[in-house]
């Protein structure tokens, strides 16, 4: 069984943090499906950042008619509720593989962003975060669409696939894969329950 600790458990920005000599670090999360934002559909995303002029620069840059760009200072918080999320996204695709309805949907969202709040709280971040964009926003959006990489997962392997040929297949990265892993290691070593993660 393995464990890992929160300190072995590092987000991008504490990454770049550690091994470059960048200070002003960002991160950009938010429910952005790259298929809708290319067809310029509206759209909204978070640059969170613990320095005003990383979010004031990202929305100089980002922010058009059909863009909205918010800021938030929570960066830990804005980048591990942009993880977690992918967890309960591939759960989705895996109820609509099954074809379980709605209601299990319902069930599975709500369930989630309680599981998404004590993960994250865990982690660092503050519940303000998981309730925002990269949070909640990005939970609905990826537990429903089937340009999610990570419902795609879910929903494939409900079909039957074996997730080897799966993450062949595919294109692009489904993120939730090692999120799962990673966190049902940190979870070995807390006292702390996470359903959907564990029978994940």
């Amino acid at each position: 069984m393995v464990k890992i600790k929160r300190d072995q458990v590092l987000t991008m920005s504490e990454v770049i943090l550690e091994e470059t000599v960048v200070v002003r670090v960002g991160c950009l999360a938010g429910p952005n499906l790259s298929k809708e934002l290319k067809e310029g559909q509206p759209a909204a995303t978070v640059i969170a950042s613990k320095y005003n002029e990383v979010i004031l620069e990202g929305q100089r840059l980002l922010r058009s008619e059909k863009f909205q760009v918010y800021g938030n200072s929570d960066i830990i918080g804005v980048e591990i509720s942009g993880v977690l999320k992918n967890i309960i996204a591939i759960a989705a695709g895996a109820l609509a593989g099954l074809g379980l309805g709605e209601n299990a949907k319902g069930l599975l969202i709500s369930r989630g962003m309680v599981e998404m709040i004590h993960l994250g709280k865990a982690l660092g971040g503050s519940i303000k975060s998981v309730m925002g964009l990269a949070g909640i926003g990005d939970l609905v959006t990826t537990c429903n669409s089937v340009y999610s990489r990570n419902y795609t997962v879910g929903f494939r392997l409900a079909k039957g696939e074996k997730l080897a040929e799966i993450v062949e297949d595919m294109e692009e990265v489904a993120e939730g894969i090692n999120t799962v892993r990673i966190i049902k290691a940190f979870l070995e070593s807390t006292d702390m329950r996470a359903p959907i993660t564990e029978n994940l």
